[in-house]
This record gives structure tokens, C-alpha cells and sequence, in this order.
């Protein structure tokens, strides 16, 4: 359950500074409109579908505030980029840069390959991110900053910040750098700070809590689909063919389920949320059989986390941002499916493809290059109102602040019983559920 308490937004301070930006308090003017503090966006939208009514719950709507906390002529901000690669990057670092600007804010710091950057033991001085460093950067995938995973000591970090003046830092990550920025609000208001800590949620795998869509992901499902493509063709050209392609989506399937309906060729979609056994009634690899006997080619896509049930367990312990390691679903089922037709004596053609690294490298789409500056400029305008500890979130349509203790409590997850999935029925053919009611699901092999 969720209260409207949790939705509340943190600020420093009242707001005593007129915004330099040339907008508006008057609509009808001709002049763009400055966003009213008090001004909310419903978190329900739809009623009468069966789910209880979420009465009273509110998002602050994000936007440019006619008072803001920070003078910008007097303040050094920063923004850190961390976790893994991600289409957009580049985008959102420059359009930070820019709003800052357009604030007067004349000192902005690059911090250098994620949290490490905040510690001034790691030897990696920040940048000062002049104009003209950031002009061409968002044609480029990648980070021009530099990443890295882990977390590094809060104390030394917020004295990091401390000694260098800055009053706002930009965080662009996922789970893990959300939290770290959580951590490093917490220490900041400990300490009695003047520091605004404001995230730009970044994950392909679409998997944060109350966030419609995070940049790149859009990025991701074409690059996916693109792949899908090609599987289909490689399927197609040999007897018995199949092309089985893995796709990022560690706790969630968004990936896989949206690429799937973006191509409209694959006929098995296997994800996290639902689990599959690989023989018996229902099984993937019977059904896989029969799929072949019908019509001699089929295409499967996976996501990374799928079918831990079904692996050999094993301790691959943990990255450096704390997530979990699995086994290489991929490989797996590419041995067990070519295993499977060689007991049943059926010759196939498999061809296994995993573009994840090439996927989160490329250059940002159009719809996320315009997602990526709606983001940047919105956060900007959050950290000099004096929000902090704060995401900035597509939701319905409009984009708002939201909490960050809220987005890190639990992972965004595809809803077996939601339309994605129902979609995902219609358009692969495939059961909505691979294991009949009462059967057991098969556990890992001893």
C-alpha cells in the first residue's frame, strides 16, 4: 500500500530568489507559464477496472519555478553519470549543462566515472564542463564523462561536494545510483547541508517504480527489435530453424515483451515474471516441438533474468552495485533446446544471438533524445528550487517529482495479467501461462 505521505517532496528551504528565466505567471500572454509549486498530477487514471481506488495520492509536477532557493550566480553545480552504458547519456548530460546556463549558473562540474569521481582519492579530478565540450556530444552513445558501479564512502563524498562548493548534483543512474543518491541525501541532511541531490532515472530495462518510461528504453526496443528481425530471417532459412535471442531485463521483461510486439515475428517471449518449466504438459520445449512440426522455423527471445528456476544453482555472488549474478540464461537454453530435439531424434538449426552490449551502446533514438532534454531541464530547474532527494518521472503523459526512498523500494515488473502480456498472448500464440493450474513449477537441478 502506498500513502500520500510517501509522495511528499523534500525541500532546503523557502524559495526567496526570483528565476532569471524569462517565463511567465499569466496564462493568455503569449509567454511560456512558470509551473506552480502547488501544482499535482494524479497518480490513478483509470477507475472501475476492479483495482481499488488509490484516494488522495498525489505527484508534485515537475517545471520550472517562478522563486527558486539557489541565487545562480553563486553556486558551483555537478551532475555524475554511473551503473552501465545506456542510449542517452550524452543527451542528458548536455541539456544539463545548458539549463544551467540559461539559469546563469556559470560553474558546472563533470564528476569523472560515476561515484568514484566524489572521491578525491580515486585521482580523478571533475571536469569543468565548458559549452563547447558539450556541443556535439549527443550524437555519440556512451558517456562522455565515464562510468563506473559501486558504491564509495558518503562521508568522503559529501565532503567532496562540501569543499568544492556544490550545491547541486545531478545523478543519472538506475537502482543502484538512486540509491547512492538517497545515501548521500541522508548524510547531506545529517550534516544540516545546503545541497540539492536530484536523479535522472536511467534503465533499458524500464524497471523503476512509478516511472512510465525511463530514457533509453525506447532506444533499446528498437535496437531489440531490429535483432528480432534478423532471427526471424536466420529461422527462416533453414529447415527446422530457430532463432533464440537474449535480451537485458535481469528482475523485469520489458525489454522482451516490447520488442516482441514491436516485431510481431517472435513466437515465444520468456520473462522473469512468468515462470515456464521446460518438459512436461505445458512445457517450452514441447510446445517448441510443435511450433517446428507446424511451421519448421520459430523465433524465441529471453530475457537475461528468465528461468532462474529451471538453472543449476550456483553462487555468482554480486556486481558492483550490489545486483545479483546470474548464470547465462542464454547459453542454457540454447544446450537444453539442441539436448531436447537430439533425444527426440528431430534435427533443428538454432542460431543464438545476444546483442545486449551492442544494444546499450548506441546512440539515442529520436523519442528518447527528446525524453532525455525533457528530463535534464526539468531536474535542473528541481535542484535550483531546492527539491532534493527527488527523481524526475514521466507519469501519464506529464512529468513530476518523485520521491527517491518511494522509487527504490521495489522493482517496476511486467503484469501477468496486464495488457502487455495479453499482448504478448495474441501475438506469439503462446500460452498466457506455460505451467497449468495446480502443477507444479520445476525447481532448480541438485
Amino acid at each position: 500500500m502506498i500513502t500520500p505521505e510517501q509522495f511528499i517532496v523534500k525541500n532546503l528551504g523557502v524559495c526567496t530568489v526570483r528565476s532569471p528565466l524569462p517565463l511567465s505567471i499569466r496564462h493568455g500572454d503569449g509567454v511560456g507559464n512558470f509551473t506552480p509549486d502547488n501544482a499535482k498530477i494524479s497518480y490513478q487514471n483509470e477507475f472501475n477496472t476492479g483495482i481499488p481506488p488509490y484516494e488522495g495520492i498525489f505527484f508534485e509536477k515537475a517545471g520550472s519555478r517562478e522563486m527558486i532557493y539557489f541565487d545562480p550566480q553563486q553556486i558551483t553545480a555537478a551532475v555524475v553519470t554511473c551503473g552501465g552504458l545506456c542510449p542517452g547519456l550524452n543527451n542528458v548530460i548536455r541539456s544539463v549543462v545548458r539549463q544551467f546556463r540559461k539559469y546563469g549558473v556559470k560553474k558546472v562540474l563533470g564528476i569523472r566515472y560515476g561515484f568514484q569521481g566524489l572521491n578525491p582519492n580515486e585521482g580523478l579530478p571533475p571536469i569543468d564542463m565548458e559549452d563547447e565540450m558539450v556541443e556535439d556530444i549527443h550524437r555519440e552513445g556512451g558517456t562522455m564523462l565515464g562510468s563506473s558501479r559501486g558504491p564509495e564512502d558518503v562521508s568522503v563524498m559529501v565532503d567532496f561536494m562540501m569543499a568544492r562548493r556544490i550545491r547541486i548534483l545531478i545523478c543519472i543512474g538506475g537502482d543502484g545510483t538512486l540509491r547512492g543518491a538517497r545515501d548521500l541525501a541522508n548524510e547531506v541532511e545529517r550534516r544540516g547541508a545546503e545541497i540539492a541531490i536530484v536523479g535522472i532515472p536511467k534503465t533499458i530495462d524500464n524497471d523503476i517504480m512509478y516511472i512510465s518510461r525511463s530514457f533509453g528504453f525506447s532506444t533499446a526496443i528498437e535496437q531489440a527489435k531490429a535483432v528480432l528481425d534478423c532471427a526471424h530471417a536466420e529461422a527462416k532459412g533453414a529447415p527446422n530453424g530457430i532463432g533464440l535471442v537474449k535480451v537485458m531485463g535481469r528482475e523485469s521483461g520489458f525489454i522482451a515483451v516490447h520488442a516482441t510486439l514491436a516485431s510481431q515475428e517472435v513466437n515465444f517471449t520468456l520473462i522473469p515474471e512468468v515462470p515456464f518449466n521446460l518438459e512436461g504438459e505445458g512445457g517450452f520445449l514441447p510446445l517448441l516441438k510443435a511450433r517446428l512440426q507446424r511451421k519448421r522455423h520459430a523465433v524465441v527471445v529471453v530475457a537475461e533474468g528468465a528461468a532462474l528456476n529451471l538453472m543449476p544453482e550456483s553462487s555468482l555472488g554480486v556486481d558492483a552495485s550490489g545486483n545479483k549474478r546470474h548464470p547465462d540464461v542464454g547459453i542454457f537454453l540454447k544446450e537444453e533446446i539442441q539436448a531436447y530435439f537430439k533425444r527426440e531424434k528431430m534435427p533443428v538449426n538454432l542460431k543464438y544471438i545476444d546483442p545486449s552490449y551492442i544494444i546499450r551502446s548506441v546512440p539515442a533514438n529520436t523519442g528518447d533524445a527528446l525524453l532525455c532534454d525533457q528530463l535534464a531541464r526539468r531536474a535542473v530547474d528541481a535542484g535550483m528550487a531546492g527539491k532534493t532527494q527527488i527523481l524526475i518521472g514521466m507519469w501519464d503523459g506529464s512529468f513530476v517529482h518523485l520521491p527517491i526512498p518511494l522509487a527504490v523500494a521495489a522493482k517496476k515488473k511486467v503484469e501477468p495479467e496486464g495488457e502487455e502480456w495479453i499482448g504478448v498472448y495474441e501475438a506469439t500464440g503462446q500460452p498466457l501461462r506455460f505451467i497449468p493450474e495446480g502443477q507444479p513449477v520445476e525447481s532448480n537441478p541438485a
